[in-house]
C-alpha cells in the first residue's frame, strides 16, 4: 500500500491486530533509554494511541476530500474493548518510605550534595553549578507544591504572597490565621488558564530566601504566553532547563537519601509528585474532596484528577471496617432467617416460607409455581394452623 487512498476496511482491520501484537522497539530506531523495554508488548495507552492517531489522520483525510470515503475509520480503526478495559485511572505513586527519604533529602540539601549528579536516562554524571539556594527552592517546590515541571520551571519572580490579614471562611465560619498559607500564582499551563493555589509557608520561605540571593537577570521570552517575564529559577540570563529536575534534582536527592532513582513502579520523574502529592491529600486525616483537589492541581475536569489519586489500603481499611459488613449479615441472618428456620433447614426442611394468605408455600420459587393457587395439592404447602412439610 503506497497511498492512503488504497485503504479499505480489511486492511484497517488488520492494522488493528497488528498493533495489538507490536512489541516495543519493532519500528523505531534504537533509543538508549529504552532498550531496557526492547521486545515487550506495548502497553494499552500506547496500542490506544497508536489506533487514535490513524483514526484522525483518515478522518481529515476524508474530510477534506482528499480521498474518497471507503471506510469509516471510527468503527475500522476503534481500539478494541479488551484493550480499553486495560485502560483507566493508575497513578504511580511513590511509596510512603521512599517519599519521606525524598523529603527528608529536600529539606537537608547541601552544597556537597551537588557537587557531583548521577545520571539519568543513559546521560553521564554532570556537576550541579547552580547556586544552593536556587536548587533548594527548586527542591522544596518540587517536593510541596504539586506542580509539572513546564510550570515549576516557569513561575516568575514575586509568585508567593502571604495572606495577611485573619480571614474567615463563610461557608463553614471557621477562621483562618494570617500567613498560616502562603499563595503561589501559578503560570499558563496545558490545560487551563493561570490561577493561585495555597502552598506551606515554607515554600514561600525557600523561594523568598533564593530572590533575595538571585542576581539581576534580563527578562525572558515565556513561548507558551509569548510575553517578556522575569523568570524565577534564572541563572547567568538563562532559564534552569527543562531536564534539571529529572536529570539533575532528583538523583541529587536519591543519592543524598540513598535510595535508587527507580522503584517498583519506574523511574523517579517529576510528575510522580504531582500524583504522589494528590493521593496524599486525597487521603488525609481530613481529605479534600475531589472538586477542592481538582482546583489545587489545576485541572479542567474531575475525571482527569481521578488519574491522579490512589486511594490508600489504610483508607480502604477502615472504610471497610467502618462499614461492618460481617456484623450486618449476622444480623440479618439473625433477623430474616431465625433460629427456628435455621434448625429446620438443618434436618432436611423448607427454610424459607411465603405466606399468600390462606397458608405458607415452602416453594422457592412461588412466581413459576404450576398449580396456579391450587394449593392444597402441592406438598410445599402447609394451611394455616399446620406447620411447614418437609421440601421432598
Amino acid at each position: 500500500m503506497a497511498t492512503p487512498q488504497q485503504w479499505d476496511r480489511g486492511l484497517a482491520i488488520a492494522y488493528v491486530s497488528a498493533v495489538d501484537r507490536m512489541r516495543v522497539g519493532e519500528h523505531i530506531g534504537p533509543v538508549p533509554h529504552r532498550q531496557a523495554r526492547d521486545g515487550l508488548p506495548l502497553k494499552p495507552g500506547a496500542k490506544d494511541n497508536y489506533l487514535g492517531v490513524l483514526r484522525a489522520f483518515f478522518a481529515d483525510l476524508q474530510e477534506w476530500g482528499w480521498i474518497s470515503i471507503r471506510f469509516d475509520p471510527r468503527r475500522a480503526l476503534a481500539t478494541p474493548p479488551s484493550v480499553r478495559a486495560q485502560i483507566g485511572p493508575a497513578p504511580r505513586v511513590i511509596a510512603d518510605d521512599t517519599w519521606a527519604k525524598l523529603l527528608w533529602a529536600g529539606l537537608h540539601l547541601e552544597a556537597a550534595d551537588l557537587t557531583t549528579v548521577g545520571g539519568f536516562g543513559g546521560v553521564a554524571p554532570r556537576t550541579l553549578l547552580y547556586p544552593l539556594a536556587l536548587v533548594r527552592a527548586l527542591a522544596i517546590t518540587w517536593l510541596f507544591a504539586g506542580l509539572r515541571s513546564n510550570e515549576v520551571l516557569r513561575l516568575r519572580v514575586g509568585c508567593v504572597r502571604y495572606q495577611e490579614q485573619d480571614l474567615t471562611i463563610p461557608e463553614s465560619g471557621q477562621t483562618l490565621p494570617g500567613k498560616a498559607v502562603c499563595l503561589l500564582d501559578v503560570p499558563v499551563n496545558k490545560t487551563g488558564t493561570a490561577f493561585t493555589k495555597p502552598v506551606d509557608p515554607f515554600v514561600g520561605e525557600a523561594i523568598a530566601a533564593w530572590e533575595r540571593m538571585r542576581p539581576e537577570q534580563p527578562a525572558l521570552l515565556d513561548h507558551k504566553t509569548g510575553e517578556l517575564v522575569h523568570f524565577l529559577f534564572c541563572y547567568r540570563t538563562r532559564r534552569a532547563a527543562a531536564t534539571a529536575l529529572n536529570e539533575l534534582l532528583i538523583p541529587a536527592l536519591c543519592a543524598k537519601a540513598g535510595i535508587s532513582t527507580e522503584d517498583v513502579r519506574g523511574k523517579i520523574t517529576s510528575h510522580r509528585a504531582r500524583s504522589t502529592i494528590g493521593s496524599q491529600l486525597f487521603s488525609a486525616r481530613q481529605p479534600m474532596s475531589l472538586f477542592e483537589l481538582q482546583a489545587w492541581l489545576g485541572h479542567r475536569s474531575p475525571r482527569t484528577t481521578q488519574h491522579y489519586v490512589a486511594f490508600s489500603p489504610t483508607r480502604l481499611a477502615k472504610a471497610y471496617a467502618e462499614a461492618g459488613y460481617l456484623d450486618r449479615s449476622l444480623r440479618a441472618v439473625e433477623v430474616l432467617v431465625g433460629q427456628d428456620t435455621a434448625k429446620e433447614a438443618a434436618t432436611g426442611g423448607a427454610w424459607r416460607h411465603y405466606d399468600p394468605g390462606h397458608g405458607l408455600c415452602g416453594y422457592e420459587f412461588p412466581e413459576r409455581c404450576a398449580h396456579r393457587m391450587a394449593c392444597e395439592r402441592c406438598d410445599f404447602f402447609a394451611p394455616q394452623g399446620v406447620g411447614p412439610r418437609a421440601t421432598p
